[in-house]
């Protein structure tokens, strides 16, 4: 991934890790970390001053669509062609839940701007919202 300051129209930074195309890339909301999904099955978060790799998050079966912080910043959601949405703990990397339940591709993640809820989108048309966890 390639990082550009828009107003320079110049390369700030280059970020080498996934092995596939980037398929999502959002800021976390302190803009200290970036995170990024591809189709090689991965999220990947990176810190935003140096472009160092934090972290790589693994568990997605098929290509990663969609990347999403919460709101406040603890939690990373991801979609993917594994029709599955997966949370994941911010700070340590750690898989929190999988939500199953859509019958095709997941496309979009979207958290609820309070943060407890989160909407998925699938091919098959349907949007999902989820709640927290009992």
């Amino acid at each position: 991934m390639t990082i550009w300051n828009v107003e320079t129209e110049s390369v700030e930074q280059v970020l080498e890790g996934h092995t596939d195309r980037v398929t999502s890339v959002v800021w976390s909301p302190d803009s200290t970390q970036l995170a990024s999904g591809s189709w090689d099955r991965t999220v990947r978060v990176w810190a935003a001053d140096d472009g160092r790799l934090v972290r790589t998050l693994t568990g997605h079966t098929d290509d990663v669509t969609s990347v999403a912080w919460s709101p406040s910043g603890t939690q990373l959601a991801s979609g993917s062609w594994d029709r599955t949405v997966r949370v994941w703990a911010a700070d340590d990397g750690r898989l929190v839940r999988t939500l199953t339940g859509h019958t095709d591709y997941v496309w979009s993640v979207a958290w609820w701007p309070y943060g407890c809820y989160l909407a998925s989108g699938s091919y098959e048309g349907v949007i999902r919202l989820w709640g927290p966890a009992p």
